[in-house]
């Protein structure tokens, strides 16, 4: 059969448009089935109730289930390839955290490149770190405390979660703003490490505002600041580090990732439902609950932020000569 050339040009836009049309009906019939949200850190924990919370919006607003995968292990890096590895098709996410941006730099040798293989699809909250010394502590200021540190150099040990922790950059970037000497003492997560300066074993750590924030209301902690730019509406008369230390922000970003080349309108569809939730009066209150403040956001601005994280620590991660244990 012959084919004129009119015929072959509706052929070849036909061709050519099958694509977008093939992109578009996946988004429209997206999801097919259960998704999975890797958190790539054990349940109970931030990212995990994050997961959780994300999904069970997700899932009311598009009829399927949004199921939380715990992957534990190599500071989210196992999670984080179990993602980069499995298929583009929306229907597995990450659980973004701020170890995704620190370990970019801090792990010279990964088996995936975060930035290119993991798509940011929408954020989802800032957390607000405080730092924390135990009420026998002599300074009661940003300013007392870095007065002191800078008159007993390598005298004040600083807890973290771990070696390469939000925590643990945290201080880092404030031992680098400040120029302060501080003695870094890693521990097993952040429990032991608050156990240990509820005790007045160490003397300063920059815990997570969710966990301290009852220890600080009854006295057990003394909070010098919040870490964020901005003041918490959870502890409204804490100060920031930056009204002390100009230009210092240590907060932790949580959002949601997909695998590179997941259809662009699949993204979009998760970012509108995503932002919907975190939106919801109901959704701030109870994010508001454990000192977070939900962060909807577009797919381009999350991943400026991603970039823009990655790029701080970096910094960080070098000026302190950090290594993986």
């Amino acid at each position: 059969m012959t084919i004129t050339r009119r015929q072959f040009m509706r052929l070849a836009a036909a061709s050519a448009a099958a694509p977008a049309l093939s992109s578009i009906a996946s988004a429209q019939t997206y999801p097919l089935r259960p998704v999975r949200i890797i958190s790539a850190f054990a349940a109970g924990g931030p990212n995990d109730v994050l997961a959780r919370l994300i999904g069970q919006g997700l899932m009311e607003r598009l009829g399927q289930p949004f199921l939380v995968e715990n992957r534990p292990g190599a500071a989210g890096n196992i999670g984080t390839e179990a993602v980069v590895r499995s298929s583009p098709d929306g229907h597995t996410l990450l659980l973004v955290g701020p170890t995704n941006t620190i370990n970019t730099t801090f792990y010279p040798r990964l088996n995936f490149d975060f930035l290119r293989d993991i798509v940011p699809v929408a954020g989802i909250s800032r957390e607000a770190s405080v730092v924390v010394v135990h009420p026998s502590f002599p300074a009661k200021t940003v300013s007392e405390f870095i007065a002191y540190a800078k008159t007993n150099p390598g005298k004040i040990n600083m807890a973290s979660a771990g070696n390469g922790a939000a925590s643990h950059v945290s201080g880092e970037l404030f031992k680098m703003m400040a120029g302060v000497d501080l003695v870094h003492v890693p521990y097993r997560g952040g429990a032991p490490a608050l156990t240990d300066v509820l005790s007045g074993q160490v003397q300063v750590f920059f815990a997570p505002l969710a966990a301290s924030i009852e220890y600080i209301r009854a006295g057990q902690l003394h909070a010098l600041a919040v870490t964020t730019a901005t003041r918490s509406e959870a502890l409204p008369g804490i100060p920031t580090v930056d009204e002390f230390v100009p230009g210092y922000e240590a907060s932790s970003i949580y959002g949601l990732g997909a695998p590179r080349n997941t259809p662009a309108d699949i993204v979009r569809k998760l970012n509108v439902e995503a932002n919907a939730f975190l939106s919801d009066p109901k959704t701030k209150a109870r994010f508001a609950g454990f000192g977070s403040l939900p962060m909807p956001m577009t797919p381009t601005d999350f991943s400026n932020l991603v970039a823009a994280e990655t790029k701080k620590w970096a910094k960080v991660v070098k000026f302190a000569g950090m290594k993986p244990d």
